[in-house]
């Protein structure tokens, strides 16, 4: 019941690890400073959206609707949140020292913010399921995993556009805008 979601959760990921650019070469120390500043916030949040996505695929055999009801409700409090801290982290860095710098951070955080509030929404129609009925639960939580899905596939550029360049390489040497390293088998791929 809970394998569609789980589906769909794992193309959101990708939207996250956007932020753990990859790559390297560029020595701007104002670049790098910025870039520290952000990733030092990052890599907390990573982690508590990873752990949401574990809850979630943890949880995609249980049978008791209500149980699985908390946990995805729970893991998708806990992702809004940590896309919240990543907005206020890229706003509190102040625009990446490049050009179209301003542009660059208030569309990433606008995106951020975003998706923080689409969590939210997720959440909330997690919340409204009718767990008494089984039918009707599964056929609800189908409507979530769709939408989840659609906020997958949504528009992530401006997280793009933050991590090229300069500010992406600056991004992809700094230890805490790398991937979480797994402890168990949940992955995200694209």
């Amino acid at each position: 019941m809970n394998k569609k979601l789980v589906a769909a959760l794992s193309g959101g990921a990708a939207l996250v690890l956007a932020l753990t650019g990859c790559g390297g070469g560029d020595e701007d120390k104002k670049v790098d400073d910025w870039a520290k500043s952000v990733c030092d916030e990052v890599q907390p949040q990573l982690k508590k959206i990873q752990g949401a996505n574990t809850a979630i695929q943890g949880a995609a055999d249980e049978q008791d609707s209500k149980k699985l009801q908390q946990t995805d409700s729970k893991a998708f409090q806990e992702i809004s949140e940590s896309y919240g801290a990543l907005a206020k982290a890229v706003n509190k860095a102040g625009p990446p020292p490049v050009d179209n710098g301003d542009k660059t951070q208030q569309q990433a955080v606008k995106e951020l913010n975003a998706t923080s509030g689409a969590y939210t929404k997720l959440k909330t129609s997690v919340d409204k399921l009718d767990t008494s009925d089984k039918s009707k639960f599964a056929q609800g939580l189908k409507g979530v995993a769709d939408e989840l899905d659609k906020l997958s596939k949504s528009g992530d550029q401006a997280l793009r556009k933050l991590q090229e360049g300069k500010v992406g390489s600056a991004m992809a040497k700094q230890s805490g805008c790398q991937k979480p390293k797994t402890t168990g088998g949940a992955t995200a791929q694209s």
